[in-house]
């Protein structure tokens, strides 16, 4: 009786160790050589500062104001309104917390991409004119900007007009997400020849994987620009997605529509069944991210690097995808 106890306690410790392994985190790793500490500047704190001269602020910063005429740019550094949105989009941002989240960002970055510098960082607002794409980088001058305006939380007055699917990732939360996606795409070389359903999967995914690498410790669901329940939705309805895919023979087809239906941003996927208005929206991205996260777990020991070189057919072959209800 006795070895029969020993025997079901050191098979319950052989599983558990299993599922500890199968549960952790592969991209959770110590960084031996982080990146210096970001220190973001918030431009529209001097713009909209009157006891600023204008050609001080234009001799710091030359190129914010663009083309716009000295005139026209001592009215809108006068606006209340401008100043008043401003005022409040800074308001939801914990700037000491997003220097840490970006600097870690960097960090992980510089890890598997050596070779990647820190860029300078700027907080400035748009005043709502450009908050359908509040991050851009330029990497000529390696200048990174967050517009705030884009960030006032989902619902916010201010964005009346705007998509509600769009407003899901308008939130504080979303900003290093985005940032992330940002310089992901700098990394994964996009082959537009011969373009077939699976190439566009394999390469959301590539871009979701790099997510995974260089923010471990973020939300699934803000890596997806969804909410939680979008994206308790796609993991519950996994195998039902790639099965709709196999049924339909969507997997190969080179229909370039198919990007609208499940790549594309919107407020569901478009199966063209009775569940598309609960659906989670660009499901193709979900799926494609699944598939590489497949791989790894099938290859652990395969670099990123390597990873990222590999064509969308080595990737789906050697994953063995078949999600199961």
């Amino acid at each position: 009786m006795k070895k029969i106890f020993f025997l079901c306690f050191v098979l319950s410790l052989l599983l558990l160790q299993n599922c500890k392994k199968e549960n952790q985190n592969p991209w959770k790793i110590e960084i031996k050589n982080p990146a210096q500490k970001v220190e973001i500047t918030d431009i529209s704190k001097e713009l909209y500062d009157l006891n600023i001269p204008l050609e001080n602020f234009k001799q710091k910063y030359p190129w914010f104001q663009g083309t716009v005429s000295d005139e026209d740019f001592a009215i809108r550094r006068a606006d209340e309104n401008e100043s008043k949105i401003y005022k409040e989009a800074i308001s939801k941002i914990d700037v000491a917390k997003l220097n840490k989240d970006l600097t870690d960002l960097f960090s992980h970055i510089k890890n598997y991409f050596p070779e990647f510098k820190e860029p300078k960082v700027f907080l400035y607002s748009s005043a709502l004119q450009g908050v359908m794409e509040p991050v851009f980088y330029q990497p000529e001058q390696n200048m990174l900007f967050i517009d705030v305006t884009g960030f006032m939380g989902e619902n916010n007055p201010n964005y009346k007009g705007i998509e509600q699917y769009f407003q899901t990732s308008m939130n504080p939360q979303n900003i290093v997400p985005k940032v992330s996606e940002i310089f992901a795409e700098f990394f994964v070389p996009r082959n537009l020849e011969h373009q077939k359903f699976i190439d566009e999967l394999i390469y959301q995914g590539k871009l979701m994987t790099l997510q995974d690498a260089f923010l471990p410790d973020f939300p699934d669901y803000l890596k997806m620009n969804y909410t939680q329940k979008q994206y308790d939705w796609a993991i519950a309805n996994e195998a039902n997605i790639w099965n709709f895919f196999v049924e339909n023979n969507l997997v190969f087809s080179d229909d370039t529509r198919l990007g609208e239906r499940f790549i594309k941003p919107g407020p569901f996927s478009k199966f063209y069944t009775e569940i598309d208005n609960e659906s989670s929206p660009q499901i193709g991205i979900f799926t494609g991210w699944q598939i590489c996260r497949k791989f790894f777990n099938e290859n652990p020991k395969t670099k990123l690097q390597d990873f990222l070189k590999m064509n969308a057919q080595e990737i789906f072959n050697q994953s063995n995808y078949k999600p199961k209800n």
